[in-house]
């Protein structure tokens, strides 16, 4: 998808975005950013972000766990949670479904396979959960690599 692809989706769903940035290189692609947030919302929100490289696209999204969203993958509300709770619901779905329990760099339980990368987010005096989706192929070999330095910058 490209960033006009992916506003259009978004405008869709009921959200706006500001113009697309660049974020920096990828070798020899650039990396570009697309920052969503709902109609009506304060213009400093940001409830989506879409990160694309160059001519493969869409690579990365990460959803806010205070504003973004609510995502569901099979049942499982993804966004907004308490790390522990969703770790033990998608570690119990990998299990059933025959597909790794991976730990994410942040500690988290998360999925190469599924392209989740959960993310602790502070809320106030709690954490709950952030959700960084990434594609690997060709350019990345796994989700960690598909996510642009400034996403792990967010707290």
């Amino acid at each position: 998808m490209s960033p006009q692809e992916a506003t259009v989706a978004m405008e869709a769903s009921g959200y706006t975005s500001d113009a697309v940035g660049r974020v920096g290189r990828f070798g020899p692609f650039e990396q570009l950013r697309t920052r969503f947030r709902a109609v009506g919302a304060p213009s400093y929100r940001v409830d989506v972000v879409a990160y694309y490289v160059g001519p493969m696209g869409l690579t990365c999204m990460a959803v806010d766990a205070l504003s973004g969203p609510q995502v569901s993958f099979d049942g499982i509300r993804l966004i907004g949670r308490r790390p522990s709770e969703l770790s033990a619901e998608l570690c119990a779905y990998l299990e059933k479904t025959g597909r790794d329990i991976e730990i994410t760099t942040g500690g988290d339980i998360g999925s190469h396979e599924l392209g989740m990368n959960p993310r602790a987010q502070r809320a106030g005096d709690v954490l709950l959960t952030r959700l960084v989706f990434g594609r690997p192929n060709d350019w990345a070999n796994t989700v960690f690599d598909c996510v642009p330095a400034e996403e792990w910058r967010v707290h």
